[in-house]
């Protein structure tokens, strides 16, 4: 069998390093944030080509903050897509704030920026480019309608760790990036986990408070917070996987690469990628119309598949 993600193949890999790396956290005692979790931060917004990173635990959690200090609330609208998953739409909802969708380019299944203006009206607070499969939207034209109408512009990255758009790298160029660590991400944590990068003083500043119950300082609170603190032993297991991020990431780029040649010749279309980026392949996305007699096909040669997604957030 050919598992869709092989963890338990993951950690055999690394599993001294993980170990020791656990081991420490327990004897430190710092469960929740700590040194681990700080020395990740520092390391993961290196990583990103962003100033700053904020550790938390989840995507959704990420991007949930990520919207509340670009002041998102009741009132506002938010642009995204409706092919993602459902906690880019869910984040906004936390706000109060209405979705407006925006279809997607179907060669790179990211925001169709020819639509996007179109989109915006007086109530448009925020655009949420997503990253989807590991594929970059088209950030320059992105970038350049939010600064005409003065909008936020926050990456949703969570399936795009180590992503590159014109060299740049996912997370980097928007207002805010948001990351998922969910175990089967290209940088997974063995539970849940995200972060938030910014170049922003003020965004990191009221980020890092609400992630922790609003507080300025322990027990003096200012905002209205939440308890979307990382832990430790996640932060720790991180940045061991952080530091064999990109040898991974070309392993599934010569796997992508080789897919590519070897579907060229069948009756669908393979995984699509700009040709000013650097795809990363969370996922090997492909189109065809019998979907169900390739998948039953695959799986009598003991091959995994999933479909992503079968049903559309808009429809849900």
């Amino acid at each position: 069998m050919i598992p869709f993600v092989d963890l338990k193949a993951q950690y055999r890999s690394i599993k001294a390093e993980v170990d020791q790396a656990v081991l420490s956290v327990l004897e430190s005692s710092h469960f929740v944030l700590g040194e681990e979790v700080s020395a990740f931060e520092a390391e993961f917004a290196a990583y990103c080509q962003t100033s700053h990173a904020v550790a938390v635990n989840t995507g959704t959690s990420a991007l949930h903050l990520a919207l509340l200090a670009a002041g998102v609330g009741p009132g506002d609208e938010v642009i995204t897509v409706p092919f993602t998953f459902v906690a880019t739409v869910a984040a906004i909802h936390y706000c109060g704030a209405r979705t407006v969708f925006v279809d997607i380019d179907p060669c790179t299944y990211t925001i169709d920026v020819n639509k996007l203006e179109a989109a915006i009206t007086t109530r448009t607070k925020a655009i949420v480019p997503v990253h989807l499969y590991g594929q970059p939207a088209d950030m320059d034209p992105i970038l350049a309608i939010a600064r005409r109408h003065g909008l936020v512009v926050i990456e949703d990255a969570c399936q795009a760790h180590g992503a590159e758009y014109k060299g740049r790298r996912a997370g980097s160029m928007g207002d805010i990036g948001c990351f998922s660590f969910y175990p089967g991400k290209n940088l997974g944590a063995y539970g849940e986990g995200g972060a938030i990068t910014t170049n922003n003083p003020d965004y990191l500043r009221t980020i890092r408070m609400l992630r922790d119950w609003g507080a300025e300082q322990k027990y003096h609170h200012i905002l209205k917070g939440y308890n979307y603190r990382m832990d430790g032993i996640q932060g720790a297991i991180l940045r061991v996987k952080l530091r064999y991020l990109e040898k991974w990431t070309e392993s599934r780029r010569a796997l992508a690469a080789r897919y590519h040649q070897q579907l060229a010749r069948a009756d669908f279309e393979p995984a699509f990628e700009r040709a000013d980026s650097r795809h990363v392949y969370h996922v090997y996305a492909i189109r065809i119309r019998q979907r169900q007699r390739l998948q039953e096909q695959l799986a009598l040669q003991g091959i995994q598949t999933g479909i992503h997604y079968p049903i559309p957030v808009h429809l849900q």
